[in-house]
């Protein structure tokens, strides 16, 4: 859990609540080590802390809260950091991502506004995005619970609660890229490797994987990229030579933090029509962007925000299950390393130092 911004993660023991009404109690098999979370410890992201920490998980259902009809104990689940209603506006215009009981989710408390975990001397402890996976047991919503297949390895399930399903929703819901179209993919990390495979998935012809690290580059090869590049500059080299000066179809920013100086450069990579998305997290006093206005209208160049991957959840993670099954999506190969929870430091020294392209919390 982290106490307070700029602390390191720190192993407690802490009370557990039984689930209330709507709620489940997950024991996890393993958790992702997002950038989400980084975010929490330099303050980029805001939040109330102090918090559990841990967006990104799977495990099996050991308790269910009062009214649950839906799962019983013993399944199987996928924790997903947004939760999904299924009736406010959002949901009932096919934007679960962008569901309204979202918006408390580095809040700390519950959906109810009640808290779950207490240190010893009853302070309450907040759960990230209503998760807490960093803790073997979390109490969590049902509304961000997925039911998978019994027998589908959990520790692989975990990686689509977040980072697998935000990529290949990015290239694939938000950019929406279609066969034969060039993508170039910014920040090969946890989301941009998954962007990568969702450009493959889509039929892309060019998926150019842009980082400065060369394993990360190497890895972008064996998960769907056809060229590589260390740098922007020589990405849009690399782009305008294959399309014969038309450039790419959409860029993907997933770089470890979103900054407004980034766009002109994306912005240039990208041709006529050409679709920017943006899925990296910026700092929140971020409110500056350096941009050409002139290219967005007479080129119609356009610049969209991706939250999830524009993703359904309930919909997608499913059937992103079954299309590893099915040999079309690599799992196993994003992740770089395990850790037991107590090395969960560790795990991020590797992440910012670029030695990850997804670490994994094993229980």
């Amino acid at each position: 859990m982290l106490w307070e911004p700029g602390g390191k993660w720190e192993i407690e023991e802490l009370d557990l609540d039984p689930p209330n009404a709507g709620e489940v109690m997950v024991e996890l098999t393993a958790s992702g080590l997002c950038h989400s979370d980084e975010h929490l410890v330099t303050g980029d992201l805001p939040a109330v802390l102090p918090m559990v920490g841990g967006h990104e998980g799977a495990g099996r259902v050991i308790e269910v809260g009062p009214g649950v009809v839906d799962l019983a104990v013993g399944d199987p689940v996928v924790m997903t950091f947004l939760p999904s209603c299924g009736r406010c506006p959002y949901c009932s215009k096919g934007l679960p991502n962008l569901c309204n009981d979202g918006a408390g989710a580095t809040l700390g408390p519950q959906l109810d506004g009640s808290y779950r975990f207490r240190s010893s001397d009853g302070t309450e402890i907040g759960q990230m995005c209503l998760l807490g996976t960093f803790a073997r047991h979390t109490v969590v919503p049902v509304k961000s619970v997925v039911k998978i297949d019994e027998g589908f390895p959990l520790d692989l399930a975990a990686l689509v609660g977040c980072g697998v399903t935000t990529g290949f929703g990015s290239a694939v819901r938000t950019a929406e890229l279609r066969a034969g179209d060039t993508a170039v993919i910014v920040g090969v990390g946890g989301i941009g490797a998954n962007a990568v495979q969702g450009a493959r998935i889509a039929g892309c012809r060019y998926v150019v994987a842009v980082d400065p690290v060369e394993y990360k580059r190497d890895r972008a090869l064996e998960l769907g990229a056809t060229h590589v590049a260390a740098s922007i500059d020589e990405a849009w080299e690399t782009v305008s030579e294959l399309t014969r000066g038309q450039l790419a179809d959409a860029a993907i920013l997933c770089t470890g933090v979103a900054a407004g100086a980034d766009l002109q450069p994306a912005l240039q990579l990208v041709g006529k029509r050409g679709r920017v998305v943006v899925t990296a997290l910026a700092n929140a006093d971020e409110e500056t962007a350096t941009l050409s206005l002139l290219d967005l209208t007479l080129y119609e160049k356009q610049i969209r925000g991706a939250l999830f991957g524009s993703s359904a959840a309930q919909h997608d993670v499913p059937r992103l299950l079954e299309m590893h099954n099915l040999g079309q999506l690599k799992l196993r190969e994003l992740i770089t390393r395990e850790y037991s929870l107590d090395q969960v430091n560790e795990g991020y020294e590797d992440m910012r130092a670029g030695r990850n392209i997804r670490g994994l919390i094993r229980y």
